[in-house]
């Protein structure tokens, strides 16, 4: 071939290329464009606050919200793992017989009380992409801080086994992140990430996410709920206080205070993963 006609060939590749990567910005932009729309109008829809007991359930103090993020639907699957580490939180305080449908906030609650603190746990039942409209009607519902909301949440670059708590920052591509941010209009809420590792050969990102655990990684995942249950009671719980329903009597307070240093800045981030 000709130095002319490789000169052509090149020319044509590096425009064709160009061209694809203009039509994918575009379509991601579209994407994320038609979400913040879809979370708009989900917040549009107004709602009035719940009278009665559950109204005055939350009267006094600071509260705190758990959002388990996830597709409604989909339980079991690893982009759902948010939900089923909420799920064992509610089983470790005695109470996952008592969630209960909210049209108001678009999700199923459950109020319950960690050491004189006020929790919620929220299950959102809009879809992963949209979930944020969810959790920003609790939050206005039950007067909650964005600070004070702790999400838990499927985390594709750590493996299956490991967990980081994050403070704050920016969404690293997670859809269900970024429609909280976008919704409650700050980055401050803390996360647990769960780690379900990334695909492994041809199989998509997609694909690999909303597929369930093996027999073999479910064994890896009920350590992994153990341990993310005890790091959040640890968040829960007031820092002079042990929480009561910690397996085996609670946990010795040094481990507590260990278990809160691994709260990290989004610069630290990096060295937060534990086994």
């Amino acid at each position: 071939m000709s130095r002319m006609k490789k000169s052509s060939v090149i020319s044509k590749f590096c425009r064709y290329l160009s061209h694809f990567f203009k039509k994918l910005i575009n379509f991601l932009t579209m994407r994320r464009f038609l979400t913040r729309v879809v979370n708009r109008v989900l917040l549009s829809a107004s709602f009035s606050p719940a009278m009665g007991t559950e109204a005055e359930i939350h009267t006094q103090g600071r509260r705190k919200m758990v959002v388990g993020l996830g597709n409604p639907g989909m339980e079991g699957t690893r982009h759902s793992v948010g939900m089923a580490v909420l799920g064992a939180l509610a089983a470790r305080l005695g109470v996952a017989d008592r969630w209960r449908g909210d049209k108001h906030v678009s999700g199923e609650v459950i109020l319950s009380e960690v050491k004189q603190t006020d929790v919620v746990l929220l299950r959102p039942r809009l879809l992963m992409n949209v979930s944020g409209a969810s959790v920003a009607k609790a939050a206005a519902k039950y007067g909650i801080k964005a600070e004070d909301i702790l999400l838990v949440h499927d985390e594709l670059d750590k493996p299956l086994g490991k967990t980081a708590l994050k403070h704050g920052g920016s969404a690293r591509g997670h859809n269900g992140v970024r429609s909280c941010v976008d919704c409650l209009q700050t980055d401050v809420m803390p996360r647990l990430r769960i780690g379900i590792g990334r695909p492994t050969g041809k199989t998509s990102v997609e694909r690999h996410v909303l597929s369930r655990f093996t027999a073999e990684e479910q064994k890896v995942l009920d350590s992994v709920l153990v341990q993310s249950v005890d790091l959040l009671l640890s968040q829960l719980c007031p820092q002079d206080s042990q929480c009561a329903s910690s397996p085996a009597g609670g946990r010795q307070a040094a481990q507590t205070r260990k278990e809160r240093e691994r709260w990290v800045s989004p610069a630290e981030d990096s060295a937060s993963a534990q086994s």
